[in-house]
């Protein structure tokens, strides 16, 4: 009978996978052997796997590469990385390597493209697209950028009153993109999008504010769904909406020459996961040739943000299962030693699915279990897979240890967890390891951050600071009454 693990992973899916394979019978990532990392590092443990980034990045830009070949289309595509999806200095200098763009999202991000624009790692030729509802920070850093020579810095104008805004502090002349309020889906709680300005009141948003303003240029057109790039009848009718509001605007606008569709790439979330990159680009830049050629205007020059399909997929996070506990005839709990509220908060907030093997055992029987994690709140827990309602993973063995690792955990999870910060129920930060490739392709290995310590929850909380205060205050009595005796 096939009772193995293995068994269940061979009848379900096609495995081995580009990224994942078995080696000695221990699970391998991109070449990466897990186990080893455990046993140098222990567990938890998340790492980043920086080649990843590079090689997406230079994926899309090859798939735009071939549509814009294949219909002969006249514009250009710029690859933009969305940063809100990791700051890490890391993963910006592993994307920068790719001669790509940047988008931010809050003025703090102007003060990271200002340190990498020092650093060389860009330049003024490097597009820096700023979304976003712009308070007075935000808009005082875009403009300081712009009044230091970036003028591929574009606003992208989120409300009526932003243009005002920077045009009282950017000295000169500047390029503005604006944002399109998408109609979201039927199932949304809401109908359109906070974010933007209403398809139908973009083009007089245009006449009244931009057309005859001497200091204001309009560049972009901005088009972002935020249920992603799918394959559907919503998505190809929102672009389609998209693309008449921009050809109504070339034709009374001539230096709008450029179109962001925004990010939604999604990533692989299971192995079962099955998505035609190559379809849906080449299927865009044809509907959007397509339009504009009917509506007679030049196509506009492409660009896209993508965060999660930058760096999701270069993030990983391994744990040990610590007990297995029966709660009832059918629910078997296996308590993994760290957090998944903590570590993995899209589980947790969004129901987000990842990627989840075990990392050993492979080749022993299995059985159906739930995961949880060790705070004391009943949302800690991850019940299911995208491809079926359960959990498998090997047998529980208190002689022997289990590993699973949870894959393309690399965007948003440290940000919205808060690195380096507090955790609920005071769970510690797992260390964090980069690995990355010499020019031999031999595996380089560093700890990037050790786990967290009891002192530095204890500092953040103000405990540490008391503590310091009483040893100051001991050490002055004691001082006090040595000079006394003396």
């Amino acid at each position: 009978m096939n009772t193995k693990y293995i068994d269940l992973i061979n009848q379900t899916f096609d495995f081995p996978q580009e990224e994942f394979k078995l080696e000695n019978k221990t699970l391998q990532f991109h070449g990466v052997n897990l186990m080893e990392l455990v046993e140098t590092y222990g567990a938890p443990l998340k790492f980043t796997y920086l080649p990843q980034i590079s090689n997406n990045i230079n994926r899309a830009k090859k798939w735009f590469a071939d549509a814009i070949e294949k219909h002969n289309y006249a514009g250009k595509y710029n690859y933009s990385y969305c940063t809100k999806s990791s700051h890490f200095k890391h993963v910006l200098n592993e994307a920068l390597k790719n001669e790509i763009h940047i988008e931010t999202s809050s003025a703090f991000d102007i003060d990271i493209v200002e340190s990498l624009k020092a650093e060389g790692k860009i330049t003024d030729d490097t597009f820096v697209i700023s979304n976003g509802f712009k308070r007075t920070q935000y808009v005082t850093n875009i403009a300081r950028l712009i009044n230091n020579g970036h003028k591929n810095a574009i606003p992208i104008i989120d409300n009526y009153e932003e243009i005002d805004l920077l045009s009282k502090e950017i000295n000169g002349r500047f390029n503005v993109g604006i944002r399109i309020a998408s109609e979201e889906e039927p199932k949304f709680e809401f109908y359109t999008s906070r974010l933007g300005i209403g398809y139908k009141n973009i083009v007089p948003f245009y006449k009244n504010q931009i057309a005859n303003n001497d200091k204001v240029g309009l560049k972009m057109l901005h088009f972002f769904i935020n249920t992603g790039i799918k394959d559907n009848a919503y998505y190809w009718n929102e672009l389609t909406k998209c693309l008449k509001v921009y050809t109504n605007l070339k034709k009374i606008c001539p230096s709008l020459d450029s179109l962001n569709i925004g990010g939604g790439f999604p990533i692989k979330n299971s192995l079962a996961f099955d998505y035609d990159y190559a379809y849906m680009v080449d299927e865009i830049v044809n509907q959007i040739k397509t339009v504009c050629e009917e509506e007679g205007v030049d196509v506009p020059n492409i660009f896209t943000e993508f965060g999660s399909f930058t760096v999701g997929e270069s993030g990983g996070a391994i744990y040990k299962v610590l007990y297995q506990k029966q709660q009832n005839d059918r629910e078997k709990w296996n308590m993994i030693n760290s957090s998944f509220i903590t570590t993995l908060p899209d589980t947790w907030a969004i129901n987000k699915r990842f990627v989840m093997l075990p990392l050993n055992r492979w080749h022993e029987s299995y059985e159906r279990v739930l995961l949880g994690g060790l705070t004391c709140d009943s949302d800690d827990y991850y019940n299911s897979e995208q491809h079926m309602n359960a959990i498998y993973l090997p047998k529980y063995n208190k002689d022997k240890d289990l590993y699973i690792g949870f894959f393309n955990t690399g965007a948003y999870q440290e940000t919205i967890g808060g690195f380096g910060g507090l955790q609920h129920c005071l769970i510690p930060s797992p260390k964090h390891i980069l690995l990355d490739r010499d020019t031999n392709g031999n595996i380089i290995k560093t700890v990037y951050s050790e786990e967290q310590k009891s002192e530095d929850l204890l500092k953040i909380l103000g405990y540490q600071k008391c503590q310091e205060k009483d040893i100051e205050k001991n050490t002055l009595e004691a001082t006090t009454t040595i000079t006394t005796y003396n």
